[in-house]
């Protein structure tokens, strides 16, 4: 009996598919991104009184699809609440509704859409922001600095304007500029897998 063409090449399409390399979990870049006090992310806005914090609470994952770092998926979510600027003053502000809104949008979130690797363990790292409720892309700019093999910092910063999320009141008595610095420093340790690939530069 003759065996139909469509039946052959769909045998033959199944056996070279089962003899290919694929990557498996653990051929992935797996990371942990150790919490505070190990890592940190804090804030700081120019102002006529010292307006700089750190937020006590908050988890991030560091995630790959493949071994290259374009792959690298960083997600911060941060409890608005736990900020910490050193004075109950300041706090109580921030928490209200002139700037986080906290009762009403708990969570500050950067979620990463893209990793471009801009030099020797340097990148740029465009996400998803949220803040009060409100969404706008932005941008981390980020250094990999490795203690050993299998640790090391990711360490920078990202540049918003607090006005585009709503945030265009002041604080009674202090002057407060509209550019806000946030500083993110986390120490990562490799579980699993390679180091991820970097882009021929």
């Amino acid at each position: 009996m003759r065996v139909p063409f469509s039946v052959h090449f769909c045998v033959c399409a199944l056996a070279i598919a089962a003899m290919a390399p694929a990557v498996s979990f653990g051929q992935l870049p797996t990371f942990q991104v150790l919490p505070a006090p190990d890592s940190k992310i804090n804030f700081h806005v120019n102002a006529s009184v010292d307006l700089t914090g750190v937020f006590e609470k908050w988890a991030a994952t560091l995630t790959f699809s493949t071994p290259n770092v374009e792959s690298g998926v960083l997600d911060i979510i941060v409890q608005a609440a736990s900020v910490n600027a050193g004075s109950g003053l300041k706090e109580g502000k921030l928490k209200g509704g002139d700037f986080f809104d906290v009762k009403n949008n708990p969570e500050i979130r950067f979620k990463s859409k893209k990793i471009i690797n801009t030099g020797l363990d340097a990148y740029r790292v465009d996400g998803d922001f949220t803040i009060r409720g409100l969404t706008n892309e932005e941008s981390l700019t980020l250094k990999y600095q490795p203690d050993h093999p299998d640790e090391g910092r990711i360490q920078g910063q990202m540049i918003f304007d607090r006005r585009q999320y709503g945030m265009t009141h002041g604080i009674p008595l202090i002057k407060i500029a509209d550019r806000v610095e946030v500083g993110v420093d986390l120490k990562i340790h490799r579980t699993s897998g390679p180091r991820p690939i970097q882009s021929k530069q």
